[in-house]
């Protein structure tokens, strides 16, 4: 009954209701427009308080995660199968796709059309441990088996006891990679919403960590339709400037191969029997 009084009368179960002021959407609005070295708006106190300590108290320990990266450029844990976790992650992200918050996000961005697919490529939960990092990257452009064009990234991050020294900033380049230009705390209800393009670099160096601490967040992915001339690529790594010769080798030879063969499954149609099949067998735990 309280889901659907809130529906009824265009209020959130979990988000915030400032969000949807008219003011604070104009406010949000020209932040993203004046943000560097991309467009984006940070929202801290996003989620009601209550909620987001629960989601906190409620994530799922690291080996209960679903998908396992470990490789020359990332090391975390990653989720999309809210129906095991606790009702609350599957209550947000009912908020994050419901008619009422997206329109906010339309507004604040002023891209139209926007969905978020139901499916692991459009929500689901990021954790690390000690030593876990995302090296610096821009995203796969186009859903691989809906054929939407990704437009936003979502990243709402639940660390309650964050300090200055685990790291684990976001950090966004600039568009030749040179240089950081901005880096966000993953601080507890605190949401980030960032322009998806070519030029939006962003990643996380290796945090450190004690043994009882993780690096929590919780994504959605925004797309709209798809253009007729865009051409796909999956998410494509940048080593950072001062990681040396071998890595940047390495890096740029992987990703090489990497996107020509995803765009060569892709324009065969097999891109999901490769997610299906060999990606799983490679990540899942």
């Amino acid at each position: 009954m309280l889901r659907m009084t809130a529906r009824k009368n265009k209020m959130m179960i979990c988000i915030d209701d400032k969000w949807f002021d008219d003011a604070e959407v104009q406010r949000q609005r020209a932040y993203y427009l004046a943000a560097k070295p991309y467009s984006h708006v940070i929202l801290d106190g996003f989620l009601k308080s209550d909620v987001a300590l629960s989601l906190y108290q409620n994530f799922p320990k690291l080996s209960e995660m679903k998908t396992h990266y470990k490789g020359v450029n990332e090391n975390k844990a990653e989720d999309s199968g809210f129906g095991k976790h606790h009702p609350l992650f599957t209550a947000v992200r009912d908020d994050l796709m419901s008619k009422e918050f997206v329109k906010v996000v339309e507004r604040i961005t002023g891209i139209s059309g926007l969905i978020m697919p139901d499916d692991e490529m459009g929500y689901g939960l990021h954790q690390g441990t000690d030593g876990s990092f995302l090296d610096v990257h821009i995203d796969f452009n186009i859903h691989a088996t809906k054929n939407l064009h990704r437009r936003l990234n979502l990243l709402l991050y639940l660390n309650k006891h964050w300090k200055t020294e685990y790291g684990g900033d976001l950090e966004m380049w600039n568009s030749t990679m040179t240089a950081c230009e901005n880096k966000v705390t993953p601080l507890l209800n605190r949401c980030l919403i960032f322009e998806t393009a070519d030029h939006t670099y962003h990643g996380y160096a290796p945090i450190h960590l004690p043994e009882h601490e993780s690096r929590k967040s919780m994504f959605g992915y925004y797309y709209t339709p798809l253009p007729a001339d865009l051409k796909y690529h999956d998410t494509t790594f940048r080593a950072r400037p001062n990681e040396g010769l071998l890595k940047r080798v390495k890096t740029d030879v992987k990703e090489a191969i990497k996107n020509q063969i995803k765009y060569r499954l892709k324009q065969f149609g097999l891109i999901q029997f490769y997610y299906d099949t060999i990606f799983k067998a490679k990540t899942e735990k």
